[in-house]
C-alpha cells in the first residue's frame, strides 16, 4: 500500500496527514513540489533482466526525462535469500547506508517497478514519510533534506536517473533525525 504519512519535524508522534488516497498523496506533496504519479507495473519485475526491464519501461523513462537532463539510469534491487549466509549483514549494510539524513546536488527520481520503500522528506517543520510500491514514481527536488528505509528485510526494484554519474553520493547532515522516526515496518504495521 502507497501510504503517507506527514509528522511535526519535532514531534514525530504528532501526525498531521495519514493517508494512502493517490490525489491526497500528490496534492500534499505538490506543495513541495515533490513530482509524484504512478506507472503501469510488470508481473515479473522483480526477477526480469535489468536490460529488459529497462527496455519495457522505456516510454515510462522517456515521459521522466523529456528534457534529457538524466543521464545515467540505471536499476537498483535488492531481494531477500535466505540460503545465503551473509544475506542478511549485505541487507542491513544497504539498509544502514542511507538511513541518515542527507541531501543531493541534483534530482532524485526513482521508480519502484516491484517490492517498496520508504522516502522521508525533511521539509521545513515537517517529516513527510512516503511508502513506495510498485509503480510508483517519485521525484524528490535537489538539496531537499531527506533519508530512505529499505525496511528490515529489504525487498524491491527501482529505476533510478541520475543527471551525473556520482549522483547518488549523499551530502550527511549529520543530524540523527531519522532515529526519533517510525521506520517504514512500523508505518506498515500502524493501525
Amino acid at each position: 500500500m502507497t501510504l503517507l504519512q506527514v509528522m511535526a519535524a519535532d514531534n514525530a508522534a504528532e501526525i498531521r496527514v495519514r493517508t494512502s488516497d493517490f490525489d491526497e498523496i500528490d496534492a500534499e506533496l505538490e506543495k513541495h513540489s515533490v513530482g509524484f504519479t504512478r506507472w503501469e507495473t510488470r508481473d515479473d519485475a522483480a526477477s526480469v533482466d535489468s536490460d529488459l526491464l529497462l527496455a519495457s519501461y522505456a516510454p515510462c523513462i522517456a515521459s521522466v526525462n523529456q528534457s534529457g537532463r538524466f543521464q545515467h539510469i540505471d536499476i537498483v534491487r535488492i531481494h531477500p535469500d535466505d540460503d545465503n549466509p551473509e544475506w542478511q549483514a549485505t541487507a542491513a549494510n544497504a539498509r544502514a547506508k542511507f538511513l541518515d539524513e542527507h541531501r543531493h546536488a541534483e534530482a532524485e527520481v526513482r521508480c519502484f517497478a516491484a517490492g517498496r520503500g520508504c522516502f522521508y522528506l525533511h521539509v521545513g517543520d515537517e517529516v513527510l514519510a512516503i511508502v513506495c510500491e510498485a509503480g510508483d514514481v517519485l521525484a524528490v527536488p535537489a538539496g531537499t533534506l531527506h533519508w530512505f528505509d529499505m525496511g528490515t528485510r529489504p525487498d524491491f526494484v527501482a529505476i533510478r536517473f541520475f543527471e551525473e554519474a556520482d549522483g547518488w553520493i549523499g551530502d550527511f547532515t549529520g543530524d540523527k533525525i531519522s532515529a526519533r522516526f517510525p521506520t517504514l515496518d512500523e508505518l506498515l504495521a500502524a493501525p
